[in-house]
């Protein structure tokens, strides 16, 4: 690098690829005084390493080495598509015929690593098994089972036999936890196998030129400065400046979400690098053409890596459900310690060993657990995952099945999720009207006259002024999703000849091209001049397709109703206005004319020159207009309506041109009809769009350079106050901003996406939503949710899905608390009156772990309640999972009403045997003590410890299936939540099981032999 006096010097601070400026060093100072040019900081920085290396360029890292968000949240900037070329490749050191040397790669190598994304950290195994395991709900039951284990071993300490219930209920604690740990374990991992199965975006091989020569290599170990050779179907291999280009055009709809192919070009268009049209950018398709560059970034510092590492590093939040259950914890935790400090000072209070007073604390904060809580919630949220995912709805994380239900704000991609992402004909002009064509993916919609002589001059240059073709091997595929060679816009056209006329190749066959001007940017027109098929007349035809205001510059006449007109100012009038109208409507509009070359001039065998054009290119006779777009998927307007119907607000936010946005939104309901924008009103008041006050519009059409000059405050204005807001030319920096907006504003905001410039906003949001057939992979990676079939309307699915869950949670949790009061009650009571103890901690366990686990699931089986849907979204401040009025129904009634059924027969039992209710206070010493065998009843009948003990068992086992006969009312209590049952009706089979389970399971733990070793569980008459 140290040539002739003049060096490429560094500037830090700057983006590292725009920092190399030449400079002349002026020999100042002497030899000796060399020390002083080291420490002098007027001398700027060569960029080179001490050894001479190239220095690194790697990103500037935040703390914890990870890339700086704030930074790449900022747009890209960036001057290599702006500087001219050779000022680029001096400063790239390369050169534009023989590429870096072999040497110079490998040191860019060396510096810059790989060209390839680096993976997003993934969590190890073993980390996402301990979450499931120690993650919220569990962490509860552990602490249940560490104080059970706690107490054991003091009692273990005092007495000789102790007791071993808390050994047990430590033990089953334990096991639920774990069990339910690798169920939920093993159902995420599930679907993160799905997930990897994706795993397939990165380009394979590129051709550089190196030492003047071409060289094949894997696209990895493309260098920064590398000549790059592409061609149509290949992928971009880094973020290049395109310096030869011939035809070319790429696909950008993963990165800017505009569906037809942008032709890229040596020329700077627009400032904005992601606009002009010299950079083809990493991995983009490159669609036709071909095209030489020059690699200005590679990996993580290309425009795709950037965005690619925005999403990995968005910190994600916690899912509602977590909050909820979170929320539900503290209010346990708070109940359980309350009561258990509470009556731990009474018991002191009533003169018991401080010993006795820590079990009964350890015993009461166990009892208030609910053991069978944690797996009912598991299996409900795995099993609404299942019924989503027969919906084609796959769910990566469990929790988030229940953020779609609570979602109030859906900001929907456009390109591929509202449309179809393949450009198709929508209308047609010819003999002075407009005709519709039939967009439908399935060919069912309108029908239009072919007999015409219009129609029949039109279809015959479309179909054979045209290069699409389809690709072989494609027989039984139907015409509209076969695959073409060709860009979109001839594709398009293809297909629709193909369905309206058939067999265009044999068409094309006995009409054969002899020459052809393919379209350029420039001209704007593509022509060819075809034989043609009447044998009577020998003449050439030449058919023309353009730009439409080319078009007709070069026609004299228009062809209508079977008769050539002369163009004249009324024909020119009803042109514009038909072309105004389809271009309003957001479509590509292309024109189409013809001439009948004069056979005396041009006889058979004539040598036609496209480079001399040798025949005449005016006095051409206009035929009419085709114009494209990518039509809406045919479920979508349904489903918009249908988040309408339930509160939720639907948001497009999409990379492409305002005016399209704005047609398919009108299309499918987003800007519904009748609602008008700043425009629409002061075009239609005539005053300029300044005069209009921006809240009489219901809708906005917002565009993405207008968002870059916003303030915060300014577009939590435009969310707050338009209820039909389109965001147009968004960059995916943007897409996050306009997430992060919706969710300050207190939205619980679902994305759904399908192009990498969507994965920011994706991972960003409450739930991101990716397309599973056309999405990318780093879409895919970044969402909660894959809709296996692209159909937006599978989200109306989810929503209902989401609220049905969260209502049935609600119905599970309660019934599931409900039992906690009975179970309690006999304990309180046991310190308080020192009675015989009437529940025992086993008997519990049969209740939560045995005949109310099956009945509380059951629950998630029920059917939505009717207005499921017509409901607003659940406020996530104020509509909580458990809530005052579920506490005070649980436990102030109905637990209430179970505990009186449990003390009623275990007086009752007790009174029959000879204990009656006032004999029972204060008998509790004598009646745990092994000791005393001649215990006296009411009526003076002695009973020794072992036949006391059986009486106990006995009325434990009462009271247990009492509580299972009140059960069975609160389950049907819990079953809904508005309706009446009789209008729910009983159809809930899993429920009705449930009650049969429960039942069937109290009487074989009452009767059958060997329980009262095992369980202490005693028959009853």
């Amino acid at each position: 690098m140290w040539m002739s006096n003049s060096v490429y010097l560094y500037h830090p601070g700057t983006h590292p690829l725009n920092s190399f400026q030449q400079f002349s060093v002026l020999p100042k100072y002497g030899r000796s005084d060399s020390y002083r040019v080291a420490v002098t900081p007027d001398v700027p920085d060569d960029g080179r390493t001490p050894d001479g290396k190239p220095k690194s360029q790697k990103q500037k890292k935040g703390k914890k080495g990870k890339p700086d968000l704030e930074d790449l949240k900022q747009e890209v900037s960036m001057d290599q598509h702006k500087i001219p070329v050779d000022e680029l490749l001096g400063r790239l050191n390369t050169n534009l015929d023989r590429g870096l040397t072999s040497q110079q790669a490998r040191e860019v190598y060396e510096r810059d690593g790989p060209n390839a994304l680096s993976p997003p950290k993934t969590t190890p195994e073993w980390v996402k098994f301990c979450k499931q395991l120690f993650g919220g709900f569990s962490m509860l039951l552990w602490i249940g089972a560490v104080l059970c284990f706690i107490a054991y071993s003091i009692q273990a300490g005092t007495f000789e036999e102790p007791p071993d219930d808390n050994l047990y209920l430590g033990i089953v604690l334990a096991v639920v936890v774990i069990v339910t740990g690798c169920f939920s374990y093993y159902q995420e991992a599930r679907s993160s196998r799905i997930m990897e199965s994706f795993k397939n975006m990165v380009p394979q091989y590129a051709t550089v030129v190196r030492d003047g020569q071409k060289f094949s290599i894997p696209a990895e170990e493309v260098v920064v400065g590398d000549i790059v050779e592409v061609k149509g179907g290949d992928r971009i291999p880094a973020d290049i400046r395109v310096l030869v280009s011939r035809s070319f055009k790429v696909d950008n709809s993963s990165l800017t979400g505009e569906s037809e192919p942008q032709t890229r070009s040596p020329e700077m268009t627009h400032e904005n690098p992601l606009e002009t049209r010299n950079i083809a950018f990493f991995s983009t398709n490159c669609v036709e053409g071909t095209g030489t560059g020059v690699v200005i970034n590679t990996g993580d510092r290309t425009v795709m890596g950037r965005i690619a590492n925005l999403a990995s590093g968005l910190e994600m939040g916690d899912t509602p459900i977590a909050r909820e259950i979170a929320h539900f914890i503290h209010i346990i935790t708070g109940v359980a310690v309350f009561l258990g400090v509470s009556f731990f000072v009474v018991a002191f209070i009533l003169g018991y060993h401080w010993l006795d007073a820590v079990i009964f604390l350890i015993g009461i904060i166990v009892a208030n657990v609910p053991e069978g809580l944690l797996a009912t919630v598991t299996v409900c949220l795995t099993l609404t995952a299942k019924r989503m995912a027969a919906k084609n709805c796959l769910v990566k994380n469990l929790e988030a099945v229940e953020t779609l239900g609570s979602t109030s704000t859906i900001c929907s991609d456009k390109t591929g999720t509202l449309t179809q992402n393949r450009m198709t004909v929508a209308h047609m002009w010819f003999d002075n009207q407009i005709i519709e064509a039939d967009t439908t993916e399935d060919q069912s919609g309108v029908q239009y006259d072919k007999s015409s002589s219009g129609w029949k001059a039109l279809s015959r240059v479309a179909a054979l002024c045209s290069r699409a073709e389809f690709k072989g091997g494609q027989e039984n595929v139907p015409i509209l999703k076969k695959e073409c060679s060709g860009d979109a816009s001839e594709s398009s056209i293809l297909k629709c000849m193909e369905l309206a006329v058939g067999n265009i190749q044999e068409f094309r066959k006995r009409n054969p091209k002899v020459c052809e001007i393919p379209f350029n940017s420039t001209n704007k027109y593509h022509v060819t001049i075809h034989e043609t098929e009447d044998q009577e007349d020998p003449s050439y035809i030449l058919c023309m397709k353009g730009a439409p205001e080319r078009v007709l510059d070069l026609c004299t006449t228009i062809y209508i109703n079977g008769k050539d007109k002369i163009l004249d100012e009324d024909m020119k009038e009803a042109f514009n206005n038909a072309y105004l109208e389809l271009g309003g409507l957001g479509e590509r509009v292309i024109g189409f004319c013809d001439f009948k070359l004069p056979a005396d001039k041009f006889p058979p065998g004539y040598p036609f020159d496209a480079d001399e054009q040798n025949f005449p290119m005016g006095n051409m006779r206009f035929l009419g207009l085709i114009s494209m777009i990518d039509p809406p998927r045919a479920a979508v307007p349904d489903a918009v309506a249908k988040c309408r119907s339930a509160g939720i607000k639907v948001i497009m936010v999409t990379g492409d041109h305002p005016i399209t946005a704005k047609a398919i939104a009108k299309a499918v309901g987003i800007i519904s009809e009748g609602n008008e924008t700043v425009e629409d009103i002061a075009q239609r008041l005539n005053i300029p769009v300044e005069e209009v006050n921006p809240r009489d519009a219901k809708a906005a059409v917002v565009h993405g350079f207008e968002l870059r000059e916003m303030t915060l405050d300014h577009l939590d204005d435009i969310l707050k106050h338009h209820t039909e807001i389109v965001f147009a030319r968004t960059s995916p920096q943007q897409k996050l901003i306009i997430v992060e907006g919706c969710q300050r504003l207190g939205a619980i905001v679902a994305v759904t996406g399908d192009g990498v410039n969507d994965s920011p906003a994706l991972k960003k949001a409450d739930i991101g939503v990716a397309m599973g057939i056309a999405g990318s992979d780093v879409s895919k990676q970044a969402a909660d949710m894959i809709l296996l079939d692209d159909n937006f309307a599978s989200i109306v699915t989810g929503v209902e899905e989401g609220r049905l869950i969260f209502d049935n949670l609600k119905k599970s949790i309660a019934y599931t608390l409900t039992s906690n009061i009975p179970e309690i009650s006999p304990f309180l009571l046991f310190i308080l009156a020192d009675v015989p103890l009437p529940l025992g901690t086993v008997t519990i366990l049969c209740i939560d772990l045995g005949t109310d686990l099956v009945p509380a699931i059951s629950l998630a089986y029920e059917k939505a309640e009717s207005d499921i849907m017509k409901r607003q979204p659940r406020d996530p401040f104020h509509d909580k999972l458990v809530n005052e009025r579920l506490i005070s129904i649980a436990y102030g009634q109905i637990g209430m009403i179970q505990a009186a059924a449990g003390f009623f027969v275990y007086f009752v039992i007790m009174a029959e045997n000879g204990f009656w209710p006032n004999k029972l206070l204060g008998i509790r010493k004598h009646w745990d003590s092994k000791a005393i065998n001649d215990l006296k009843d009411s009526y003076n009948q002695e009973w020794t410890y072992y036949d006391r003990k059986i009486l106990e068992y006995t009325c434990h086992t009462a009271f247990f299936v009492s509580i299972v006969i009140v059960q069975w009312a609160d389950l049907i209590i819990c079953k809904t939540r508005r309706n009446s049952v009789l209008h729910q009706g009983m159809k809930n089979h899993a429920l009705n099981f449930g009650l049969f389970f429960e039942t069937a399971l109290a009487a074989f733990l009452s009767y059958c032999p060997g329980m009262d070793k095992g369980l202490r569980m005693y028959p009853l008459k």
